[in-house]
């Protein structure tokens, strides 16, 4: 037996329960068709042992035992264990669909183990990458910084990130986007806690900080709008899935002496 993560223009393939719940289709065989072409990666097994297996599709077939659900709605379906899996079974297959072609000689590559492909013209080895990015939850008192990026779908407001460049430190990383974004600067700056962002090959690592200097001007072509919120009236926050809501609530629940009660806050969730 082994879980199948089945996906179609990242969408994950759910399985219905008579109880109203759902899960990832098991079984000795794939719960959908393959053919000679479909190219199945193995995943490493979940914490039981129970093999786990991943492969995409074209088209979506119908049969009311399953339903297709984006990656982010399937953290709201889904065991934490099985959503985890999901995202990196995600980003394997992104990593295989990205790396069918040596960088070097443009030959055709081929597995070498189950995280690794290497070249057979070359010898050229690759393994999976992972974009990293910081994220940082900034303090002024009882007054906490969020602004909201331009890439954001939805009206909620979040925390100052931005992916690390080559040769500086997380610490650094988190500095110069402090800088670049608010053209402010921090002290007490510590590390919270990290979380894979499978959309498409993430790490995001939170961080704490508090508001040293500076006066706020916000980055025009990155944020529409931010500012100090206090803790009694914020704006809305994150979905739950998220570091950024992770970091918010932790601060809160930390902070929670006359803090609003947690009704009163706002929340974007994907449903």
């Amino acid at each position: 037996m082994a879980y199948w993560f089945v996906f179609c223009r990242g969408d994950v393939l759910l399985e219905r329960r008579t109880d109203g719940t759902h899960t990832i289709p098991s079984g000795e065989q794939p719960p959908i068709g393959v053919t000679s072409d479909t190219h199945i990666l193995n995943i490493s097994p979940m914490d039981d042992g129970t093999p786990v297996k991943a492969f995409a599709i074209d088209e979506v077939g119908d049969d009311p035992r399953y339903e297709m659900c984006g990656l982010r709605q399937s953290f709201y379906k889904l065991p934490l264990p099985l959503y985890l899996k999901a995202g990196k079974a995600q980003e394997l297959l992104y990593w295989d669909r990205n790396t069918r072609f040596c960088g070097v000689c443009g030959a055709p590559m081929e597995m070498d183990t189950d995280i690794s492909k290497r070249c057979p013209n070359c010898g050229k080895t690759v393994w999976p990458q992972l974009a990293t990015a910081i994220i940082v939850l900034i303090n002024r008192g009882d007054d906490l910084l969020l602004v909201h990026a331009r890439n954001f779908k939805t009206d909620f407001y979040g925390c100052i990130a931005g992916f690390v460049e080559t040769g500086e430190s997380l610490e650094e990383a988190v500095r110069r986007e402090v800088m670049e974004e608010t053209q402010l600067t921090i002290k007490n700056l510590r590390y919270f806690k990290s979380q894979p962002w499978p959309y498409p090959c993430g790490l995001m690592v939170g961080f704490f900080a508090e508001y040293e200097s500076g006066e706020l001007k916000l980055q025009d072509d990155e944020l529409s709008r931010g500012g100090w919120f206090n803790k009694h009236s914020l704006p809305t926050i994150p979905e739950k899935l998220s570091l950024a809501r992770m970091l918010i609530d932790d601060w809160l629940e930390r902070n929670k002496s006359a803090t609003i009660a947690s009704g009163h806050i706002k929340t974007t969730e994907l449903r």
